[in-house]
């Protein structure tokens, strides 16, 4: 399933490449460096905190663990840390909302940000919106910390490459690091450069016999599913373009100083953006807090939500206003999950489901409620609905079935915070 979606996102991809000009694909852009990164780093005793805001591939134990064991062994005399700040399957849209949060409270001295693959599909102008929400709001929180933009590949999503060129999502996000001076990494130049010469194999396990060595003549194995890379095969490639630009990034980098944030690049981008308890609403009694103290489901998601209640019974609501343009509910998908009907302003009701084909498991997700709004008050009403999805069929679409039916009846809901750009009104 993950691997249609990616060639959907493809299409999608290449459709758009008429209407939106691709940029030359080079490695390292280096604009105006990592000025304040690379000065603290070369202070003897310094504590840095690395941030890595991404989806999957960022969360893998790749790149990002690699690239900061690299910083440790080459600036020995500091100290280093990281923030991460990666959720699999999610791209800017819901970074830009949790920035606050996961990453800028930690306050670090750099930020990676890794959304190239997982806005795959999204359009310019969204990927516009988000992007420069996260710079906006990292500078206005954050002056001294230094952002660098990093771009990864999947197979289908290579066709550009291939031709010289950024992906759509990729070629967006230059639009923003180049408005700012923010240096940008393209991690995978030289994949696409080993799979246009065939000496690529996207999808497999990395051999272990002679007999597996031989069969792949000499072939790179990229990753065991064409998107996210072996770490001692694909993510190394990742590590090595990093350390590459670096140079670069180096001559181009002056004298340590504040960034100060000029007009934006698009006057509706997410600096307002923010996530908000989901306790900030007035939920029905039957909703609770699965206090992480005491709960162990709740536990497990404290990290990222700590408000995260539970509502199982049909005709329980959450409601509340707001005046803004964009409005979400960061909630949790899983097994037991059913549907929400969704009431804006005076706007028919939309029957939502909170399970899809991935839900063998639980995992974060978002609930859009609508965007693009208006800029006035608005008024919101959830209610979890009487009936469950048919899970069976849905779950058929990947391949997946219902192991324990115990397991996949329900019709819970949970929500963890309101994403909203705007002001929530009470």
């Amino acid at each position: 399933m993950l691997r249609q979606l990616l060639l959907l996102l493809a299409v999608i991809t290449l459709q758009a490449a008429d209407e939106f000009p691709l940029v030359p694909a080079q490695e390292c852009h280096p604009r105006n460096g990592l000025p304040n990164f690379l000065a603290k780093a070369n202070k003897p005793g310094a504590e840095i905190k690395i941030g890595y805001l991404g989806g999957s591939i960022t969360a893998q134990n790749g790149w990002r663990p690699k690239t900061l064991a690299y910083f440790q062994k080459t600036y020995s005399q500091a100290k280093f840390s990281e923030i991460n700040a990666a959720i699999g399957g999610t791209g800017s849209d819901l970074g830009v909302f949790r920035l606050k949060q996961d990453v800028l409270d930690h306050k670090p001295d750099l930020m990676f940000v890794e959304f190239a693959v997982n806005d795959g599909g999204a359009s310019p102008e969204q990927i516009f919106r988000c992007m420069e929400g996260i710079v906006r709001q990292t500078w206005k929180a954050l002056p001294k910390c230094d952002i660098c933009f990093v771009y990864t590949l999947t197979e289908a999503l290579a066709p550009a490459m291939l031709e010289g060129k950024f992906q759509r999502s990729a070629s967006a996000m230059e639009k923003i690091a180049n408005h700012y001076g923010i240096p940008t990494i393209h991690m995978a130049m030289e994949v696409a450069k080993l799979a246009k010469e065939g000496k690529l194999v996207w999808k497999a396990k990395l051999p272990k016999t002679d007999e597996e060595k031989q069969a792949l003549k000499g072939k790179f194995v990229f990753a065991p599913d064409s998107v996210h890379p072996h770490p001692e095969t694909g993510h190394e490639l990742y590590l090595e373009a990093i350390v590459r630009s670096l140079e670069p990034i180096k001559a181009a980098s002056n004298a340590p100083a504040a960034h100060v944030l000029k007009a934006p690049f698009i006057a509706t981008n997410y600096e307002q953006a923010k996530l908000l308890p989901i306790t900030a609403a007035k939920l029905s009694k039957g909703f609770s807090l699965l206090d992480p103290k005491t709960d162990e489901f709740g536990k497990r998601w404290t990290n990222r939500m700590t408000t995260l209640n539970k509502g199982s019974q049909p005709g329980e609501t959450i409601t509340f206003k707001f005046k803004g343009t964009r409005c979400s509910i960061y909630d949790i998908i899983g097994p037991d999950c059913g549907q929400v009907s969704v009431t804006l302003d005076d706007q028919p009701t939309k029957v939502v489901p909170r399970f899809d084909a991935y839900c063998t498991y639980h995992r974060l997700a978002t609930l859009l409620i609508g965007t693009d709004l208006e800029d006035k008050t608005h008024s919101v009403k959830i209610e979890i609905h009487p009936d469950q999805p048919d899970k069976a069929t849905i779950l058929a679409k990947n391949g997946n079935k219902i192991d324990k039916p115990e397991r996949f009846n329900g019709t819970a809901f949970y929500p963890g915070a309101i994403l909203l750009v705007g002001e929530l009104l009470h």
